[in-house]
């Protein structure tokens, strides 16, 4: 009992004297709504979802939502929180965690041992890409459940051994590209009827083989022609080089840990 006591205390003096957001002795749950974004029925949903990734993975896949930094970038509480919070698999604590902040629209990915691997910097971009536009949209359910879904799929390319990077990013859904060339067929359909319509509209038009036909008669009178070169310009550019090389940058923790990661607003 004693034993115990202590140990609480222990983790008590750390959390305080680190400035964490949030103390915990052992880790939370992978869905921690302190925004209250959600309803009952989808938390209950995300969170198995996280949980049978997490699993498979064996990697911590973690949502995050506040409704205040309480005076810390994103970057910082994204971080600590996940530090703090006992999260991660194995001795490099691989994991990966989306923050959400209510307070002035703040999303960041906070990556961690083999999640700086599976989602690099390029991938990252990607991925909120992807669902931005349903955070934007008051649409949370749908944001993290897509943000889970991709790191799965994220992690499994990189334990392939060909992680999404600037030159290996996914393809786009084919349903976007089946609906752009239906747009496109109907656009080159709708192009040929209307040609054929001016062109019937030109009746008195006729193809002519000879550029003399389309001159006037006496109208011009070439006594002379010629060829002559006057000069030339060679512009030559240096061919601009690609400084986005890929990978993760990294960054340390206020606990010493190693983080990957980015954000932005919505």
């Amino acid at each position: 009992m004693k034993r115990k006591l202590l140990s609480v205390l222990f983790a008590v003096v750390i959390c305080f004297s680190a400035a964490i957001p949030v103390c915990a002795e052992e880790s939370l749950s992978r869905l921690v709504d302190n925004a209250d974004l959600l309803t009952d029925s989808e938390k209950t949903s995300l969170l198995l979802l996280l949980d049978n990734i997490s699993e498979k993975q064996k990697m911590d896949i973690v949502v995050v939502t506040t409704d205040s930094l309480e005076g810390y970038t994103p970057q910082e509480y994204a971080d600590d929180f996940f530090d703090y919070n006992g999260y991660g698999y194995g001795e490099n604590r691989d994991g990966i965690l989306l923050l959400i902040s209510m307070e002035d629209n703040d999303w960041y990915i906070s990556t961690t041992g083999y999640g700086i691997t599976a989602v690099t910097d390029a991938g990252r971009e990607y991925m909120s890409q992807q669902f931005l536009s349903y955070l934007s949209d008051g649409d949370y359910a749908e944001a993290f459940s897509t943000y889970a879904q991709l790191c799965d799929e994220f992690i499994a390319m990189a334990k392939a051994g060909e992680p999404f990077d600037v030159d290996n990013l996914p393809k786009e859904p084919f349903k976007i590209w089946f609906n752009v060339l239906i747009a496109l067929g109907i656009g080159f359909v709708f192009a040929i009827i209307v040609v054929l319509y001016m062109k019937s509209k030109l009746k008195s038009v006729r193809f002519q083989p000879a550029a003399s036909s389309y001159v006037r008669n006496g109208s011009m009178n070439i006594t002379q022609s010629g060829d002559f070169f006057l000069y030339s310009h060679l512009d030559r550019r240096a061919k601009p080089k690609d400084n986005d090389s890929g990978g993760s940058s990294t960054h340390t923790s206020s606990s010493g840990s190693t983080h990957g990661g980015g954000g932005g607003k919505f």
